[in-house]
Formats: structure tokens, C-alpha cells, sequence
């Protein structure tokens, strides 16, 4: 496995759908992220990939966007509760239908956002095209499919996803990076 290869096209697919989202007004050129929010994602994508790899073949879109809306729960927990959501099993964030209605779930019953709301349709819309883009990006890549490379590449994806899902929610919560003069 080239691990450099993927590292490589994280980033590019990190800079392509922080490009996209900039252009959508959702986030500001800058990708916010901690390392706490980073560190949860490791925790949670086992059970995340087990839900989204069965999903690629007729739901690629869904497979790899729902990932954004669980880095917005995270992010959410991050601020509000960190410590209680730290502790919150991978299905706490799954909706009535289990990871099918995930989206839903965290937008109408975490973030309090009403699903017929202008920001509720905004969202939809900035995470279905970063999911696009992804999608267009993992193809680019003409990787084997069901191939241990084509795994990789899609968890990187779906990381690339959950980051841009969190900083999209941090920029939200009025988080954003401010230069520190430490010098006297």
C-alpha cells in the first residue's frame, strides 16, 4: 500500500471540497478542525465504513456525504458537551432509520436546524455537492474497484468528508482562526 499516495490524495480532495465549500459561503478558505474532533473520527469510522461501504454500489453519494453530517454532530458535541459526547455510542447519531436518515436526524434533532429551513436546504446542498466532488475525485483515481486500494481511498474520502462537515459546523458556532501575536 502507498501510503504516501493516499496521504496525497487526502489532501487534495481536503483542498478541493474546502474550495468548494468556500465557494458555497459555508466556510471561510480555512479548514477548521481540532484534534479532538480528529481523534473522534478515529473512533467512529469502523462503524461508520461498516454502515457506508454497502451503500457505494447504488447510494455512492450517501455513502460518503453522511460522513460530513456526523463531523457536524461531533463538532456540535465538541462545543456544547464534549465530555457527554465523548461517551455517545456511533448509533446515538443515527435517526429513526438508522444510518438511511443519519442526515436528518443530526440537522432537525442535534442542531436544531428545521429541515424546511433555508439553512437546513443550504446544508443539504453544500454536502450533496462536496459528496459529488468526492465521488468525481475517488473515480479520477480509476482505482480497482472492491480492490483493498479502493477501500482506502474511499476512507480517506469519507475522512476528507467528516472534516469538511465539522469545520463547516465550527465556522456555524462562530469559531474561526485568529493570528496570536506570543511575541512581546
Amino acid at each position: 500500500m502507498d501510503i504516501q499516495y493516499l496521504i496525497r490524495l487526502e489532501e487534495k480532495m481536503q483542498n478541493e471540497l474546502l474550495r468548494l465549500a468556500t465557494s458555497r459561503n459555508m466556510l471561510k478558505g480555512v479548514l477548521l478542525a481540532t484534534e479532538d474532533i480528529d481523534e473522534q473520527w478515529k473512533i467512529l469510522a469502523p462503524e461508520y465504513m461498516a454502515d457506508a461501504v454497502p451503500q457505494i454500489a447504488h447510494y455512492p453519494t450517501v455513502s460518503v456525504a453522511w460522513a460530513a453530517y456526523l463531523g457536524m454532530a461531533v463538532a456540535y458535541g465538541w462545543d456544547a458537551d464534549w465530555e457527554t459526547y465523548l461517551k455517545l455510542p456511533y448509533q446515538s447519531y443515527y435517526g429513526e432509520q438508522g444510518f438511511d436518515d443519519m442526515d436528518e436526524h443530526i440537522v432537525r434533532d442535534l442542531l436544531r436546524v428545521p429541515l424546511d429551513s433555508k439553512t437546513a436546504k443550504e446544508l443539504e446542498e453544500t454536502i450533496r455537492q462536496c459528496g459529488e466532488k468526492a465521488v468525481d475525485l475517488i473515480r479520477y483515481e480509476q482505482v480497482p474497484p472492491q480492490s483493498e486500494l479502493a477501500f482506502h481511498v474511499f476512507a480517506r474520502a469519507c475522512k476528507a468528508m467528516f472534516r469538511i462537515g465539522a469545520a463547516i459546523q465550527l465556522k456555524r458556532m462562530g469559531y474561526n482562526f485568529e493570528k496570536v501575536n506570543l511575541g512581546n
